[in-house]
């Protein structure tokens, strides 16, 4: 379609601005159902439309064009995978690391009792993937609490809070799937005795989704473009533009840990994670488990030429994915599992830096209207979703420092429906219940076997909360959950 018979799609009560937006970058195909709206959804179509990051939604479409003229993927190309390695990793409860993990474990707590510490829950997801309507947060996982995602691991906050004396300030983003459901279930918990002021709420962006094609704008509606929250990486600048980083450091803060929703035996605010954060002032400290299979889903965290980085696992050739070393582990075996330290002062610096977190290009398939307004859904990818990855910060930090945790204590995601071969609820309830009966036994208390029990997320943190609730040489007969 010619230039010239896209414009004579823009209907002429549009409004001039809009109309040269449109033009500049290709997008008059968006109004050819202009004439079916009435005017309420004229005017919600202009709202949304006047709200798009013009300049951006230009780029994006020459982007699109140039893979379809190239058939490049979207990989990174200023970087030598062939010439990377995997950095050293801190391994968190290993004596053999050259800071003890005691000396860690003092100074993390020393800066938790100090109020220095906040977080940042990273929950704008929806639980569509697992066949759950509503945000993921919400999704009840608890083998025998039934507690949703939420429950736990903001309880895990205030645990940690109880613990040492001193709130832990936490922001939430959400995204315009998730925001005012998620407002709400907090709300109507009493924030899980969070104080108000230490409670703040931001959301991230949406995008459009592209033709895969034309790089023309998808709608779902007549008058309504299709969107997606822009990633995880969205998180830094949603959180710079609500004031979120004045809002910490009014706080006292000084170094702040993101962790997602997804993931229930997360230990975002370990002391001993963060001790080692902050002896090597480390300007970026993820959290990385062992990889052991080239085609687990998991970004791996390289280093070259002085620069850390983290690829994602979808831009790794298989070859060098499956490479080893000569002790049999994977050439690059530290995957990450989206639990970051930051210093505060790092995330202010990049956040003023336009370029800092570029983005990244997911060929979907994405429900559609053609241009007669009947819907499509599409069977095969049809379109470029984008959207930007927070580990794409690294190689900005003047220091990284990676701490390596077990797997088994720390990283259990829900990402998929039931009847999927990794990851799903039954998976993460599995290890939950695993993850409980270890800490029980190594509190003395042992648990009969196949008998479930669960730790109360806003009461235990170690042993050492158990020790509280059940003296050593205890047993358990029955599910139960244990700190309630």
């Amino acid at each position: 379609m010619g230039t010239g018979m896209m414009r004579q799609l823009l209907p002429p009560d549009l409004p001039a601005n809009l109309a040269g937006h449109l033009t500049a970058v290709g997008q008059e195909p968006v109004c050819a159902n202009w004439a079916e709206l009435d005017p309420a959804h004229r005017s919600a179509f202009v709202a949304q439309l006047q709200s798009l990051d013009w300049p951006l939604i230009g780029a994006m479409r020459q982007r699109v064009l140039a893979v379809r003229k190239h058939s490049e993927a979207d990989r990174p190309t200023q970087f030598s995978l062939e010439q990377a390695s995997t950095p050293p990793c801190l391994r968190l409860r290993d004596g053999g690391n050259p800071i003890p993990p005691a000396v860690a474990a003092a100074r993390g707590t020393a800066a938790l009792a100090a109020g220095r510490v906040g977080a940042i829950l990273v929950a704008g997801g929806q639980g569509s993937r697992l066949g759950f309507d509503g945000p993921k947060g919400l999704y009840e996982i608890g083998p025998i609490s039934g507690a949703n995602l939420f429950e736990i691991l903001c309880g895990k906050l205030v645990a940690v809070s109880r613990r040492h004396g001193a709130a832990v300030p936490l922001a939430i983003m959400t995204s315009s799937a998730t925001d005012a459901a998620t407002r709400e279930f907090l709300a109507r918990r009493n924030r899980f005795g969070i104080p108000e002021d230490r409670l703040l709420f931001f959301r991230q962006h949406d995008l459009p989704a592209l033709n895969d094609t034309t790089g023309i704008m998808l709608r779902d509606a007549p008058g309504h473009i299709a969107m997606a929250p822009d990633g995880h990486g969205g998180m830094l600048g949603s959180l710079a533009e609500a004031g979120g980083l004045e809002w910490f450091a009014r706080q006292g803060v000084d170094h702040i840990i993101s962790f997602q929703i997804d993931n229930p035996l997360a230990m975002p605010l370990d002391a001993e994670f963060l001790g080692y954060h902050l002896l090597t002032d480390s300007e970026f400290t993820p959290q990385v488990v062992p990889k052991t299979d080239p085609a687990e889903r998991v970004g791996v965290v390289v280093t070259s030429d002085g620069t850390t980085r983290i690829i994602e696992y979808s831009d790794l050739p298989a070859e060098l994915a499956a490479a080893r070393l000569p002790d049999g582990r994977l050439k690059f075996h530290a995957g990450s599992i989206a639990v970051h330290a930051f210093t505060r002062g790092f995330l202010e610096r990049t956040a003023g830096q336009a370029d800092a977190l570029p983005l990244h290009m997911a060929h979907k398939a994405v429900p559609f209207i053609d241009g007669s307004g009947q819907a499509v859904t599409p069977t095969a990818p049809n379109a470029y979703k984008f959207e930007r990855f927070l580990f794409d910060l690294m190689p900005l930090a003047r220091t990284v420092t990676l701490v390596e945790v077990d797997p088994a204590e720390g990283f259990a995601p829900l990402k998929n429906a039931p009847g999927a071969a990794a990851d799903t609820a039954d998976h993460v309830r599995a290890a939950m219940v695993a993850h409980a009966r270890r800490m029980l036994g190594r509190a003395g208390v042992m648990v009969a076997d196949e008998i479930p029990v669960e730790l109360a997320a806003d009461r235990i943190i170690d042993a050492d909360d158990i020790a509280t609730c059940l003296p050593p040489g205890s047993t358990i007969t029955e599910p139960q959950v244990i700190g309630t």
